[in-house]
């Protein structure tokens, strides 16, 4: 087995965070892959995975080694590309990851009309309401709400959205419209664990951040659902603004304690750090930045409160 090969093998266990995921994604036995690594820690002559029955990490040296194959890999593959033509046609499989609600409202239009426009690429769009680990889980592009931790990932910011509570009319007719935060004890509410926290709902005043405790009525881990609820008036509901916005514009829902919403949250467009980024990574970014912008723009635009 040669150098490169065992490079591959080193990284995609890394990235897979076992043996046995490297080897389904290189389509390779296990016992293949472990006399890979065997033999590139002979060859290095030094140890880069600890392994346990229950645990495997990288060592000290393993992390620093892990930067460099994955810099000759990237140089290796782009050099190859290049003489094929494909670095300037993209093509290849792109993961990427969402939220569940913002994945299906916002971004897979965008995805479907870039698989219309790139008919060599092809894409597993997994909508999931956790932060995923893109190198853990092999994820090329991630799509996140909120400020970004300290990592190593590059992030392209694409716009922002901001937190609405909103209620139906004839709810607000029967229970009166609250006039300040406090008020929200007194009212039903509909508590999404998206937005909400053990702290409450996060509101401001002036530019005071509050965190009103409510205890909701209904609880739901989806944004359809609360937002379902809403409209048929069992109580106020915090949402995201693309997810209530269109009821809004409709008028099946009305904005309340507008003055009091949050600053808005920032969107990003995420990959794993790299020197040279693969041209299906690259059209992707490129192709869905201004357009989530734009759509972005467009649903906050729906939520605004007169």
């Amino acid at each position: 087995m040669d150098r490169l090969r065992e490079m591959e093998v080193f990284v995609g266990i890394a990235e897979a965070g076992s043996f046995a995921g490297a080897g389904r994604r290189l389509n390779m036995s296990p016992p293949a892959v472990t006399r890979a690594v065997a033999a590139l820690e002979d060859r290095l002559g030094a140890r880069l995975l600890s392994r346990t029955t229950r645990s495997l990490s990288l060592t000290e040296t393993g992390q620093r080694f892990l930067e460099t194959a994955r810099r000759v890999l990237a140089e290796l593959d782009h050099a190859e590309r290049e003489i094929t033509g494909e670095a300037t046609t993209p093509s290849g499989h792109l993961t990427m990851t969402a939220s569940v609600t913002f994945g299906r409202m916002a971004l897979a239009p965008i995805v479907c009309d870039f698989l219309a426009a790139h008919p060599r690429i092809t894409v597993s769009l997994v909508l999931l309401d956790r932060v995923v680990s893109l190198v853990e889980e092999g994820i090329d592009v991630g799509f996140r709400i909120g400020d970004l931790p300290d990592s190593t990932i590059i992030a392209r910011r694409v716009g922002e959205v901001r937190r609405v509570l909103v209620a139906s009319p004839g709810y607000l007719a029967k229970r009166g419209e609250p006039q300040r935060p406090s008020d929200l004890s007194a009212h039903s509410f509909i508590g999404f664990r998206g937005l909400m926290s053990s702290r409450g709902v996060p509101l401001t005043a002036g530019d005071k951040p509050l965190n009103i405790p409510v205890r909701p009525r209904l609880d739901v881990n989806d944004a359809a659902t609360a937002l379902m609820a809403a409209e048929a008036g069992h109580g106020i509901a915090n949402l995201y603004c693309y997810v209530a916005g269109e009821s809004i514009r409709a008028g099946r829902l009305t904005p309340v304690l507008a003055a009091h919403w949050p600053a808005c949250a920032p969107v990003h467009i995420v990959y794993p750090d790299a020197r040279l980024l693969a041209s299906k990574v690259r059209a992707l970014v490129d192709w869905a930045a201004p357009r989530l912008t734009s759509e972005l723009h467009r649903l906050s635009a729906q939520s605004d409160h007169p």
